[in-house]
């Protein structure tokens, strides 16, 4: 495992250091943070476009990192990936993700998202990136809970429909060696293992097909986080690092009965102030030999962003476990002896 590093999406502002790249990146190397992962959709942190075309600029953009001792971990395209697939009753709500000029436009903002990843993946081979992080985006959100219960083939028809326009997508990535880590996300139709193993047979189990695990989305739906790396630590590629907590309440449960984030059940914290065994999940990730990085994903709604930026890279390095490379009770081993093995067994 390698970090700890650090998400930009949710620190980048208008006011510095906060502002530029150059400064940015400072600040997170003075926190202790080794890697970055980057928001394409951010001009101040990358030319998507550019990156994809060319290698010089790539190279640039990787010796500025280097300068400031950090790596760049992954490109996100989070917001272009959710416009992969978009259900018409939320296209107001996310036009904002696109460019001004596509803004009612669906056909044409679906296009854009498209090139996008598509970019992504030329772009994160220029840089040496071996995972990328994005979301699938959703058509069938909004019968998440069969009520009027779904139409016969409704789900299969859904899911046929992501895997078409995410395949082309895909192989883009498997041409680049890199792969896609949808992160399993509540508003996704890939939001648990159920989601993810219906849209892997429909993209017939592409190897490009992977997962950003992040614990607090499935706290949020009573998911077994731990269980969950035991069943598809294969296919885990990214891991995001944030705290959640569902304090259970007598007037709202999983849905949040529409209220605020500070008010909801179940809500985002900064590391260490939520619920989450944090030892438990390194653990598995040593068990399993997880060789990505452990990104700090800051969202939380009553901490300050700074401060759980601050607190966030030494409990990420006091987590990360370097693992062992023998057994414990190795000075009591005995060399191979078959004859011996065979009278302990009563069988000489």
């Amino acid at each position: 495992m390698k970090g700890p590093a650090i998400f930009l999406a949710q620190f980048l502002g208008d006011e510095a250091p906060f502002n530029t790249l150059d400064g940015i990146l400072d600040w997170a190397a003075s926190l202790g943070y080794k890697g970055v992962q980057v928001p394409t959709w951010d001009a101040r942190c990358i030319d998507l476009k550019q990156a994809a075309e060319s290698q010089s600029y790539c190279d640039e953009l990787k010796a500025t990192f280097a300068a400031k001792g950090l790596e760049i971990t992954e490109l996100s395209t989070h917001l272009q990936g959710q416009l992969v697939a978009v259900h018409p009753a939320y296209d107001d709500m996310f036009d904002g993700f696109a460019p001004e000029h596509l803004r009612g436009n669906s056909k044409g903002r679906t296009e854009w998202a498209v090139q996008q990843l598509l970019y992504a993946a030329k772009a994160s081979k220029n840089l040496g990136l071996t995972a990328h992080a994005t979301f699938s985006g959703a058509l069938l959100w909004h019968t998440v809970y069969p009520w009027p219960q779904r139409p016969a083939g409704l789900v299969d028809s859904g899911f046929a429909e992501l895997a078409k326009r995410w395949r082309p997508i895909l192989d883009a990535f498997d041409t680049a060696g890199v792969d896609v880590c949808y992160e399993l996300h509540p508003g996704e139709d890939l939001h648990d293992g159920a989601t993810f193993e219906r849209f892997l047979e429909e993209v017939d189990h592409h190897p490009r097909a992977n997962i950003l695990y992040d614990p607090s989305h499935f706290v949020l739906q009573h998911l077994d986080y731990l269980g969950f790396i035991d069943l598809y630590h294969q296919r885990i590629k990214a891991f995001h690092v944030k705290d959640a907590e569902f304090i259970m309440s007598a007037r709202s449960g999983v849905y949040g009965g529409y209220q605020g984030w500070v008010d909801r059940p179940g809500r985002f914290r900064s590391l260490g102030d939520g619920q989450i065994d944090f030892s438990g999940i390194f653990s598995r990730f040593a068990k399993y030999d997880y060789q990505g990085w452990a990104v700090l994903e800051w969202e939380c709604c009553l901490k300050h962003p700074e401060d759980g930026a601050r607190e966030g890279a030494p409990f990420i390095q006091k987590h990360m476990i370097r693992k062992v490379e023998r057994a414990f009770d190795d000075f009591a081993a005995v060399a191979p002896d078959e004859s011996l093995n065979k009278r302990i067994l009563g069988l000489d």
